[in-house]
């Protein structure tokens, strides 16, 4: 089904707007682009077309980067923070380069508009006994455990022990993982497969989750298409899912309010970064496409060690 027919008001877009929207899309799916990233870059795209429209532009041609600079401008104004804007002019550069591309305008207005500076702000990151007790909250190994603790522990043992986004949790079938290596393939961003490392604690967490709870939630529904942790009902997992039973456990063991899926991806990668690991290797366990992307680690560790020395040392 296209993209535009499920989008809201998008039959209020001048003609030459939709083209425009429908090529982009065409294009993200020949990429292989996943239904999340197309949905994303339709919604960004689609916002700029309309205001653009309502400034009486009404083809993708006759826009300018004045135009480009006074709509980001008015995200601003409007409170958007400057990682959104960044990520919507990124949208808008992508829609006209699809444009410049099938030579229906000569150049991308948005190349030429500055993107707005991103907050330096840090990652949430749990010391390594914070994650630890986090973790040990979780009934993982009595006769008391219920299949939804047993899954509950495997399900974040993972996530810490391998770095896993909430997305590549929720999209781990049994068939992923590697018992004999202790390893698990995932499948990240852009549909890029790698193959990551799991620690004994992990490894024996989904091993009594297998075991002991697995069987019983798919009994429940479909679990035959071979996801790896279901819900109560017998179905995969959402995100949404993840994140409230991350919030259920981090209030019980009282552990800070930060701790996220995404927080413990980040003290996965800190903890690394600490015990020594290469910054390659963290970078190819994380899935990062860029180096430059998993230096935000080592300005995790710079703050921390800043403020060590500010707490210890005698003339600091």
């Amino acid at each position: 089904m296209s993209t535009a027919a499920n989008t809201q008001d998008a039959d209020e877009l001048p003609q030459a707007w939709l083209r425009a929207l429908e090529l982009l899309d065409a294009e993200l799916l020949r990429r292989d682009a996943a239904p999340r990233t197309r949905r994303a870059y339709r919604i960004d795209t689609e916002g700029f077309a309309r205001w653009a429209a309502q400034r009486g532009v009404a083809d993708p041609a006759g826009l300018t980067p004045k135009h480009v600079r006074r709509w980001i401008a008015a995200l601003s104004a409007a409170g958007a923070a400057p990682s959104t804007s960044a990520r919507k002019l990124a949208a808008a550069r992508a829609l006209f380069d699809s444009q410049r591309r099938h030579g229906l305008i000569a150049q991308n207005p948005a190349e030429l508009v500055s993107t707005p500076r991103r907050s330096s702000r840090l990652p949430a990151v749990l010391s390594a006994a914070e994650a630890g007790r986090l973790l040990d909250s979780i009934p993982g190994g009595g006769a008391s455990s219920g299949p939804l603790d047993l899954r509950d522990r495997a399900m974040f043992e993972v996530a810490y022990s391998s770095g896993l986004r909430a997305e590549e949790l929720v999209s781990l079938a049994v068939a992923d993982i590697d018992h004999d290596r202790e390893q698990l393939r995932v499948e990240g961003k852009g549909r890029k497969t790698r193959v990551v490392p799991v620690g004994e604690p992990a490894m024996a967490a989904v091993r009594a989750y297998l075991d002991r709870a697995r069987p019983a939630l798919a009994a429940a529904g479909t679990g035959a298409d071979g996801s790896l942790f279901l819900s109560r009902s017998g179905r995969r997992l959402g995100t949404s899912d993840v994140r409230r039973r991350l919030r259920r456990w981090v209030q019980r063991a009282g552990t800070p309010a930060g701790a996220t899926p995404h927080a413990l991806r980040h003290s996965f990668a800190t903890h690394l970064l600490d015990g020594g690991a290469d910054l390659r290797a963290i970078q190819e366990m994380l899935g990062h496409a860029s180096v430059s992307s998993t230096q935000i680690y080592t300005r995790v560790e710079s703050a921390r060690l800043r403020s060590a020395y500010a707490r210890s040392h005698p003339r600091a």
